[in-house]
């Protein structure tokens, strides 16, 4: 089933269900979504890729992430709080993240295969693992994991 289709299902039955926790955020997500559709149709594009919405949640996230921490440094509680609801609610359309121990050894395997010995071929790791695993790596995380190894 298309992306798309899940959140717009979640989104009825958070509405059949009255989650005032869930379906604000997913009606937030359906907007981004139809928004990105109105940018492509500009362009020629007739219908939105599951990957191009997986990029819209990786962006939600990362905005809500930025959030946290400006409300974390201001005392903000309850608004951490809800934006840390809102991070859960679109992680649960998002592919599972590997975890540190998995990415240090998929790098580890990348920059051997790849010939990788110094910090001037990181621009070869980091094109060798987006290619290979955009969804499931955090390359917040990997960029420091690949200085460190290559060091």
């Amino acid at each position: 089933m298309p992306l798309k289709k899940q959140i717009e299902d979640k989104l009825n039955e958070a509405l059949k269900a009255k989650d005032k926790n869930t379906y604000p955020t997913l009606r937030l997500i359906v907007s981004a979504i139809k928004d990105a559709e109105i940018a492509g149709r500009s362009k020629g594009q007739k219908e939105i890729k599951d990957s191009d919405i997986t990029g819209i949640l990786k962006k939600m996230i990362k905005q809500r992430n930025e959030s946290c921490e400006v409300y974390k440094k201001a005392g903000r509680t309850e608004l951490l709080e809800s934006e840390k609801k809102e991070i859960n609610v679109i992680n649960t359309f998002l592919p599972k993240q590997l975890s540190e121990e998995e990415t240090k050894k998929i790098c580890e395997e990348v920059i051997k295969s790849v010939g990788a010995s110094s910090m001037k071929d990181m621009g070869k790791v980091m094109g060798a693992l987006k290619s290979k695993h955009a969804d499931t790596l955090d390359f917040s995380k990997v960029s420091g994991i690949i200085k460190g190894l290559l060091n």
